[in-house]
């Protein structure tokens, strides 16, 4: 009894280590954003501002387009969430229904594909999204991280999609439904955690990334605000870190709250791709 007591103690305490090692970052950055710049040149940093001020975030309106870059970011998101559910949907269907050869090569491709860094990628793409005059476009830009999230879509959705029992399809077929009708009205309802959960991963990840709108987006009305917060960093690598700080907190605020919605659908759906995949 003492040892299950003694190992349910430690898993405990590895788990509040884990939470404050992810904690730390935000609540320093939280803490920076309210502090003056007097206190930010300070030899002896404190966790809590002395004197907390707004004027860090005023700033950071001031200097650089938030809003105008959060907007962008909020439509590319969007749009790249949508499109990589709805192409991720019924290929994760058939990947999980037909065992075929084919179907095993494509799962294991796209478990490959996820290996290849972002530099290896941009060059293809950028000279694919040239010939498509689609450089320096939010459409291309949405085809990139569609084409970046659909691996991982497909590989969380087929653990869905195995987890239906084929029994239900299979009723609705001797009751006269076809493919296309079966897939919507039968295994699409099952699946709504598994699209949730997919369509915020898609979403987080346009929202965050940084590389390809560095690339790809040149006009700076339509620039991402990820792109957008390196301009608070000097041309001599120093930054205005108050304001800085202070839009970071702003641009971080959608993904803490898109995960504290749907933190348990997004566990789920991880554990059902990694076990039923």
């Amino acid at each position: 009894m003492r040892t299950r007591t003694g190992a349910r103690a430690g898993q405990y305490a590895a788990l509040l280590a884990y939470l404050a090692f992810l904690a730390l970052p935000f609540l320093w950055l939280l803490s920076t954003a309210f502090k003056p710049p007097r206190e930010l040149a300070a030899l002896h940093p404190t966790w809590i501002p002395r004197h907390p001020t707004l004027g860090n975030f005023r700033q950071a309106f001031d200097e650089q387009p938030l809003l105008r870059a959060a907007g962008n970011s909020l439509l590319i998101a969007l749009a790249a969430a949508l499109v990589a559910v709805c192409l991720a949907t019924p290929a994760a269907y058939v990947l999980a229904r037909r065992r075929s050869r084919l179907a095993r090569a494509a799962s294991g491709w796209v478990v490959v594909s996820q290996a290849f860094p972002f530099v290896l990628l941009i060059i293809p793409l950028f000279l694919v999204l040239r010939a498509l005059r689609l450089v320096d476009s939010p459409a291309g830009l949405v085809m990139v991280y569609v084409v970046w999230a659909l691996p991982f879509a497909l590989w969380l959705l087929t653990g869905y999609v195995r987890a239906v029992p084929a029994e239900l399809e299979e009723a609705a077929a001797v009751d006269g439904a076809g493919r296309l009708r079966t897939l919507v009205s039968v295994t699409a309802p099952l699946l709504a955690p598994g699209i949730a959960a997919t369509a915020l991963f898609a979403f987080v990840t346009a929202w965050n990334e940084f590389f390809f709108a560095l690339v790809l987006l040149k006009s700076p009305k339509k620039q991402t605000l990820p792109v957008v917060l390196t301009h608070f960093i000097g041309a001599e690598g120093v930054a205005d870190l108050g304001p800085l700080a202070a839009a970071s907190v702003l641009a971080t605020i959608p993904s803490l709250v898109f995960f504290a919605l749907v933190q348990r659908r997004i566990a789920g759906g991880l554990l059902a791709g990694a076990v039923r995949g």
